[in-house]
């Protein structure tokens, strides 16, 4: 009795576990068979090209940027050690608002020369113009006359610059002039903008050449695309854009052709365009991100199909064309190579071929059951 309920036992297991089965599509020879049931329980769909409107675009690459005049570098007259800076990257900054103080012994040295070549000019205008009337009168010589003209024309000179160079460096001459000196100076941003750069620390000593930070005014970003010199007569202002950011977002941004480039670049042979942002996408911009572009140029009529039914695989493009409609409801489907042209949100166009056509059948709902 024993003997007679384990071996039913093991026909019940057995024939649970084929019910538990699911079936897989058949593969045989490049075709994939599915079954009526398989067919019917993934929602699968087959159906045939069909005529869309398809923009011609011309690809183009680039980047988020802001014109040269609203962008700042920041960097000193004369160099310095940095004092005092309570920015930070992104921090919003407005015209003219001191950005860090630097402090150098050299700037006592600048105005320390300056007020004595304030108090030489003094003399030597009183004497250029005494020997002025003296060679007038035919009491004096040329030569006295001369030399004098030209000491006080050099003091002058060296007056201008140096009072410039206080200038330049934050510097009120009248306060020299008066007797207060400083040893510390503060930089001053030319423009309103967000501070992106920063690369001062207290105590670092900063040359001329080193660029302590940058400012940009981001009221100002734009499109600045790179298009190769064939397509070059395609594009004109006005035409519409369509970019990405392919390392930050999915969403599809426009844009309007602004400007094109009227020389070739570097050794790429490529040609400048810069495009106009809308003004609620610049809150989600950044300078510098990388974009890659369409900008369409014309439209057309093709035969389209929904972007799901397409299979792409190591850049090469295939659809599941319908080979076969059983009499028991099954579907026979052949992975087929197509070449492709433009796209939509919803369609690739599938440029016609001996393969397939408009009246060709194929998987367009589904596709990815059967691939993956």
């Amino acid at each position: 009795m024993k003997k007679i309920l384990y071996i039913l036992t093991l026909i019940t297991l057995t024939v649970s576990c084929k019910n538990e089965v699911v079936e897989e599509p058949v593969k045989d020879d490049g075709l994939i068979t599915v079954t009526a049931e398989q067919f019917k329980s993934s929602g699968m769909i087959v159906g045939t090209p069909s005529e869309q409107d398809f923009d011609v675009t011309v690809k183009a690459s680039g980047k988020i940027d802001v014109p040269p005049q609203y962008r700042a570098k920041i960097t000193p007259f004369i160099g310095g050690y940095v004092k005092a800076t309570k920015l930070l990257v992104g921090d919003k900054v407005s015209k003219g608002q001191a950005l860090i103080t630097l402090e150098n012994t050299e700037y006592l040295d600048i105005q320390k020369e300056y007020v004595e070549v304030a108090e030489q000019i003094n003399y030597l205008k009183s004497e250029f113009e005494r020997q002025k009337t003296l060679y007038n009168e035919k009491i004096t010589s040329q030569k006295n006359y001369l030399k004098a003209e030209s000491d006080y024309r050099q003091a002058k000179g060296m007056y201008q610059g140096l009072r410039e160079k206080l200038l330049l460096l934050n510097i009120n001459p009248t306060n020299v002039e008066k007797g207060k000196f400083t040893s510390v100076i503060a930089l001053s941003s030319p423009i309103s903008g967000d501070v992106t750069v920063l690369n001062a620390n207290v105590g670092m000593f900063m040359s001329p050449s080193d660029i302590i930070m940058e400012i940009v005014d981001t009221n100002y970003l734009h499109l600045n695309l790179s298009i190769f010199e064939k397509d070059i007569l395609h594009v004109k202002s006005g035409q519409s854009i369509n970019f990405t950011i392919p390392e930050a977002s999915k969403d599809i941004f426009t844009s309007k052709v602004q400007l094109v480039g009227k020389s070739i670049e570097n050794k790429d042979r490529t040609i400048s365009v810069f495009g106009t942002l809308n003004p609620a996408d610049k809150s989600k911009l950044l300078s510098g991100m990388f974009v890659e572009a369409n900008i369409i140029i014309d439209s057309k009529k093709g035969l389209g199909i929904p972007n799901d039914a397409l299979i792409t695989e190591d850049n090469k493009n295939f659809v599941l064309l319908l080979q076969q409609n059983r009499n028991d409801g099954s579907y026979v489907f052949k992975k087929t190579l197509v070449n492709i042209g433009e796209k939509t949100e919803q369609f690739v166009e599938i440029l016609p071929n001996e393969s397939i056509n408009e009246s060709s059948k194929l998987l367009t709902k589904g596709v990815f059951d059967l691939t993956n």
